[in-house]
């Protein structure tokens, strides 16, 4: 079924406005087409079982269709970022083979990408992966923009701020930009050399730059970054702050937020096609020329749903050989996985697979608490031989762990911000005590109920033993009694804390709140450690397996728990019912 936004048909302006260039007189219609938050499911396998999924290559028939129907030299195809992380494929040919050409550029060159606006996910990838890819699209026509990545030698922009191409009679500049957010989320490593600026705070000089050096006739804005309030308040979701401010621009793509929305106004269209090739967003731009001026402009716009299993079959066989060396990577043997591990669990209290990970955690020197949150919002690894595919469902990003000084009252006062996140205050077993609210959430995929916060930013702690008390209010909710060792919990102690370089850059607000400055993280870092993903990979060759008692050991980790337990407990029941069915 074809979900469309606001068909929208209006003039664009009170008065005609002479052409840039020698455009006839007469009708133009551009097609544009846009993807975001592709997060790398290039193939439509699930590698493991012979299940499809929602790929780049069902993208591409949809993009085909357009194509045939309307003549490709009347198509823009353009992508906002996000690109370079999210599934095996990317990982395989981000870090294993790096002789190979990377994929990512080759795809885009198959499907006839403009331009990609760069992503925070792109730059986490690190210099030596996005410095090559960025190389190899700039080979293939489809550059990665990025004009607000500020470089610090010389002030230029690290990637191209724009691209001119000409289509369906017209010329289009294309101008992209990445989100303004990153240092809240990436250590400086992985952008070293470069400053990122506010969107907002350049797009308008942009524009009008770019309108009087290449004076074309339709201006395409990509950026990744989310919608927003549209208030100015939220730096990595500037989209709707620019929709409602910024003139001259005909369409505006955006990302990030993985919320797939797009709206037709009298004088440009917002396109955000959401996450993982589950729709693409199509725009339409209908411009009238008469006596050499432009006299009006239309915008339609609409989310075009993804068929899995329609993917492009050509292309699948164009790149087979691709698939299966992904495949052979990921379903290698790593171990034997002795329990099931659900990270839905992790919702209601302490669990196998919050359990390991805060394992490997505070196995790190010096770590003497852990912090960890469940990253994939209901994934499910089952018991039995454990292959390098699942380590991906476990652990999905490429967070490196970071052991960071915190006194005793900051660890108390973080867990009260995350608890206050993941949980309400309740009186009775009859009140809601996760924090959810009845409607879907775009970005998982969830129906009926959903979280109201973000999931993947509920830490708990481990290496402390502790209560958290669901009558009471935010603030006096967290009782920590002892560490592991025995040693009563000394709130003006400094204790070294195991947290993922994400979080200890300030991902999910909870650094912040608690008072700490993450501009000077590095002041607070005691060690840095490799990959998450690697440490559990490298637990798993070590240990031969996972056993429930030995990541679940109270020696270890500690214990914590939801008080009063009785009315907690049934009060998690229904909310969890809610959530994922009984």
């Amino acid at each position: 079924m074809k979900k469309s936004a606001l068909i929208a048909s209006a003039v664009l302006l009170g008065a005609a406005v002479s052409c840039n260039h020698a455009l006839k007189d007469g009708e133009y219609t551009l097609q544009v087409l846009s993807t975001n938050d592709v997060h790398s499911t290039w193939f439509d396998s699930t590698y493991v079982g012979g299940g499809i999924k929602n790929s780049i290559f069902a993208m591409n028939h949809y993009i085909d269709s357009v194509r045939t129907r309307f003549g490709a030299e009347n198509v823009v195809l353009i992508d906002a970022g996000d690109c370079l992380q999210g599934d095996n494929a990317a990982y395989y040919f981000n870090y294993v083979d790096t002789l190979t050409p990377h994929l990512f550029p080759r795809l885009l060159e198959y499907m006839k990408y403009d331009a990609v606006a760069v992503g925070n996910h792109d730059i986490e990838t690190g210099h030596p992966v996005y410095d090559r890819v960025t190389r190899d699209l700039e080979k293939v026509g489809a550059p990665f923009l990025g004009g607000n990545a500020i470089r610090n030698d010389n002030g230029k922009t690290y990637f191209p701020l724009y691209k001119i191409v000409k289509r369906a009679g017209l010329k289009v500049a294309i101008l992209g930009y990445t989100n303004a957010n990153m240092k809240a989320w990436l250590t400086e490593s992985l952008w070293s050399g470069m400053t990122f600026q506010p969107i907002i705070d350049l797009v308008q000089k942009d524009i009008d730059m770019v309108k009087a050096k290449e004076k074309p006739d339709v201006m395409i804005v990509s950026m990744h970054s989310g919608c927003g309030q549209g208030d100015g308040t939220i730096l990595e979701s500037e989209a709707l702050d620019i929709f409602n401010s910024i003139k001259g621009i005909d369409f505006l793509l955006c990302g990030h937020d993985h919320r797939p929305v797009v709206e037709a106004r009298d004088s440009t269209a917002l396109l955000n096609s959401g996450s993982h090739s589950r729709y693409v967003a199509h725009g339409t731009l209908n411009l009238k020329v008469e006596k050499r001026k432009i006299v009006s402009k239309t915008f339609d716009a609409e989310l075009i749903p993804v068929k899995a299993q329609a993917a492009d079959p050509v292309m699948r066989d164009t790149f087979r050989k691709e698939f299966e060396a992904v495949r052979a990577f990921t379903l290698q043997e790593v171990g034997i996985l002795n329990t099931d591990l659900r990270t839905r669990d992790a919702y209601r209290g302490m669990s196998d697979y919050i359990n390991l990970i805060h394992t490997l955690s505070i196995g790190c020197t010096p770590a003497e608490i852990s912090f960890a949150a469940p990253l994939t919002y209901n994934g499910t690894v089952k018991s039995g031989i454990l292959v390098y595919n699942d380590l991906f469902t476990i652990y999905p990003f490429e967070n490196q762990l970071f052991v960071v000084k915190m006194t005793g009252k900051q660890i108390k006062d973080y867990l009260e911000h995350s608890y206050n996140n993941w949980i309400r205050t309740i009186s009775g077993e009859n009140d809601h005590i996760l924090n959810i609210q009845a409607n879907d959430d775009p970005r998982t995929g969830q129906k009926g109920w959903s979280f109201i916060a973000r999931s993947y930013n509920f830490d708990s702690a481990a290496g402390i033993n502790y209560t958290v008390d669901v009558t009471k209010p935010f603030g006096q909710r967290i009782n920590i009694t002892t560490t592991v060792k025995g040693e009563p919990f000394d709130e003006e102690r400094t204790y070294n804390v195991a947290m993922t370089s994400y979080r200890a850059s300030g991902g999910g607000n909870l650094m912040k709140e608690t008072g700490i400055d993450t501009d000077h993280i590095d002041d607070l870092v005691v060690e840095r450690y490799p990959e998450i993903r690697e440490l559990l990979y490298n637990y798993v060759m070590d240990n031969g397996s996972i056993d429930p008692e030995v990541i679940g050991d109270p020696k270890v980790i500690g214990k914590w728990s939801f008080i009063p337990e009785k009315m907690a407990s049934k009060a998690l029941d229904r909310d969890m019912a809610l959530l994922f069915g009984r």
